[in-house]
């Protein structure tokens, strides 16, 4: 009952710029930390960056200062700006969140994910 969608994905040139967004939807009652992380090719999912429901932030050290996570409470949105992309950045983006529904249960989702293609 409880929904991830991420879009902005994309094919982008080194250098280039993307925003990718996660929107939760459903049974929703409050929303905790919300997080990005990306899996290339044959390498396991790794972290890209969180956000707090008062947006204190994390990244890991291969986008710090590239890229930028934001969220819109009131939307239930979670954004990933990305700028000065790499071929390296090239992976799936997957969106999560922790989510307690409308009975009270708290769990990670996790959305479908958008394929992010850096290359000239």
């Amino acid at each position: 009952q409880v929904q991830l969608v991420e879009s902005g994905g994309g094919l982008v040139q080194p250098g280039g710029s993307l925003r990718l967004s996660c929107a939760a939807s459903g049974s929703i009652f409050s929303i905790g930390a919300m997080g990005w992380y990306r899996q290339a090719p044959g390498k396991q999912r790794d972290l890209v960056a969180t956000i707090t429901r008062d947006n204190t932030t994390k990244y890991s050290d291969s986008v710090r200062g590239r890229f930028a996570i934001s969220r819109d409470n009131a939307k239930k949105t979670v954004y990933l700006q990305m700028s000065s992309l790499k071929p390296e950045d090239t992976a799936v983006y997957y969106c999560n969140a922790r989510i307690t529904t409308m009975n009270l249960r708290t769990s990670t989702y996790w959305g479908q994910g958008t394929q992010v293609t850096v290359s000239s």
